[in-house]
């Protein structure tokens, strides 16, 4: 076989198998490994860029919804040894509502997650939401999908999440988790 056609038949295997390979969305929530390749869909949602989430902001006020869990001191620290929360620096005017990305979520933490959605979506289920977390994070995909089950029609997952937001160089700010009572999840 001639070199040219041998480099187009690889080519052709390399391009099929990494379509195969494509990661396909599941029927129920991500329950481990949250820091993996994502889905390019999620069912009632609206997967969305950078660009289009700082649209979203400025023309239809969408509200923007932040997911990373939240940085907790180790259980195992030596007594007196010194532990420095990290910052947490995410898209500007966000609300921080960590720890509500997990599969499994205790009662406590999914009533947390309700109340804050019916609060930033000031009741209506048609008020536009953005949620992210990490580029390849489950987290914000799970908390999109609960969102849409819970009725709430105008979903947007940011699936490149802050890295992308950070690559447009838009506005951040250190963020503080919203009030209420959660519970993290190991």
């Amino acid at each position: 076989m001639r070199p040219d056609r041998l480099v187009l038949l690889f080519s052709l295997c390399a391009i099929s198998l990494s379509a195969f390979a494509a990661v396909q969305e599941p029927a129920g929530y991500r329950l481990e490994r949250y820091d993996s390749e994502v889905p390019d869909t999620l069912s009632g949602a609206q997967r969305v860029t950078a660009v289009d989430v700082h649209r979203l902001m400025m023309q239809d006020g969408a509200a923007v919804i932040d997911v990373i869990p939240e940085h907790r001191k180790p259980d195992d620290l030596p007594e007196g040894q010194v532990w420095f929360p990290v910052e947490h620096r995410g898209i500007a005017g966000a609300v921080w509502l960590p720890d509500v990305g997990y599969g499994v979520l205790s009662e406590i933490t999914e009533n947390y997650l309700r109340r804050h959605l019916e609060s930033i979506s000031e009741g209506r289920s048609d008020h536009p939401m953005v949620f992210y977390c990490r580029t390849d994070c489950w987290m914000s995909w799970n908390t999109a999908k609960r969102a849409v089950e819970y009725g709430y029609t105008r979903v947007y997952w940011f699936a490149d999440g802050i890295e992308d937001w950070l690559f447009e160089d838009f506005d951040t700010e250190v963020l503080t988790p919203a009030a209420g009572q959660r519970q993290a999840i190991k």
